[in-house]
């Protein structure tokens, strides 16, 4: 602790000399999670079955501040445990090593406008487009440049990455052939996020472009783009809770036309102050099973934070269910603190977009989600949740495997989150 304060006080010399209103500020996370996986993400097929495992996250940041200038790293570690032997502490290996998750500087040139750039987290509205993706311990960040204007009641955002595998002076310089669905590979992206308030209404609109690269002959790349755009709104009054949002997608992939869709909305009420029920209903357009259409029609979340839509169990969306028949997602969640525990059920019942086989219902199945939070101190929060679901006979044609055994999945993590110092001057 001694020697991260003098390190902490050193970086404050270096970066701050001659600075007013100075800030700086420390804290670790410590995040091991266990999970029981039994039909997680798929259902079971007959050669396979349950397993468990404890993954971990392990970040410090650093946070730095004066009048103009703002500063952050966010060094991380993600392991399972046991993948790195006991013995040798896996000093040289690379998946037990620390990685920069975000170094970014942010400078502001007025009171409402700035400039961001570096390795930084892009996370807007409910994250159903960009997202922060926390629940994954490796999170998701971006190399990107920003330019932020902030007013009294709205917020404009423009946004710019450039990616390439190395600094090769020479064509092709980013993996090929990248389908439709996949968030990790991009050449480039600009993007403009607006956001504006009225009184407790909230509305956003979002233009994305993305541009990825291919061989369009054996010796030749192409870059094609396609754009995602929309809009996100949400209500918050004193019972009443509304949000709804739309989104298209056009351009192209690879030399495949871009032609999607998505809508939701949620509805909530609180009828005390421990009881709150949220009935929600989300479209997300695809094409029929077994077709192989010129141009793409089912949409893509693109960099949103998957996990938290859709069931918890991951079966879609996450990694998975790209260019595929789309999804109709009909959920009740349910949320009511007992005692100091704060528990929800979230059942969710799926239908696909599009058709499956003639003789197959657009029925999925159900899922039910459970999940309890309890803040144990100020720095301690424990999360426990599990999870069902009831796959149909078109889940089962649609993604194969067993509807006739149990699929679920059950986790209990510990966040363990303590600021370790601060100081101002």
């Amino acid at each position: 602790m001694k020697l991260l304060k003098t390190l902490s006080l050193s970086i404050i010399g270096l970066v701050g000399t001659g600075a007013m209103a100075q800030e700086f500020s420390s804290d670790i996370q410590i995040r091991p999670r266990y999970e029981y996986t039994n039909g997680f993400g798929t259902l079971l097929t007959p050669t396979t079955e349950h397993t468990s495992f404890v993954g971990n996250r392990a970040r410090l940041n650093l946070n730095y501040k004066d009048e103009k200038l703002a500063v952050k790293l966010a060094l991380q570690n993600v392991r399972t445990w046991g993948a790195v032997n006991h013995l040798t502490g896996g000093v040289s290996n690379a998946t037990n090593s620390f990685v920069l998750f975000e170094g970014w500087a942010q400078y502001s040139f007025t009171d409402k406008w700035s400039t961001k750039v570096g390795r930084q987290v892009i996370s807007y509205d409910n994250q159903r487009i960009f997202g922060g993706l926390d629940w994954a311990n490796q999170g998701r960040s971006f190399d990107a440049a920003l330019f932020k204007y902030k007013g009294a009641k709205s917020q404009l955002d423009l946004g710019f990455a450039l990616n390439a595998k190395d600094e090769t002076k020479t064509t092709p310089s980013f993996p090929t052939s990248v389908s439709f669905g996949s968030d990790l590979d991009f050449k480039d992206f600009q993007y403009a996020w607006y956001h504006t308030s009225i009184k407790k209404l909230g509305v956003s609109f979002l233009a994305l472009n993305i541009g990825r690269e291919y061989m369009k002959t054996l010796t030749e790349a192409e870059t094609n783009y396609y754009q995602t755009f929309g809009t996100y709104a949400n209500y918050a009054g004193k019972k009443l809770s509304l949000d709804f949002s739309f989104y298209g997608q056009t351009g192209k992939i690879e030399t495949n036309k871009v032609s999607a869709w998505q809508t939701a909305a949620n509805l909530g009420y609180a009828f005390s102050p421990k009881f709150k029920a949220t009935l929600g209903y989300e479209f997300l357009s695809g094409k029929d099973l077994g077709t192989s259409p010129t141009m793409v029609k089912s949409f893509n979340p693109v960099f949103g934070t998957n996990h938290a839509f859709n069931g918890f169990m991951d079966y879609f969306y996450v990694g998975n269910h790209a260019n595929s028949v789309g999804l109709q997602d009909l959920t009740l969640k349910l949320d009511f603190p007992i005692k100091k525990v704060n528990l929800s059920v979230a059942p969710h019942l799926f239908y696909t977009a599009n058709e499956l086989n003639a003789t197959d219902d657009k029925y999925l199945g159900t899922e039910v989600d459970v999940t309890a939070v309890y803040k144990a101190s100020k720095d301690i929060t424990l999360i426990a949740g599990y999870s069902q679901m009831f796959g149909s006979d078109s889940m089962v044609a649609l993604k194969g495997g067993l509807n006739d055994t149990t699929n679920n999945w059950a986790y209990l993590m510990v966040n363990i989150n303590p600021q370790i110092f601060s100081s101002k001057k």
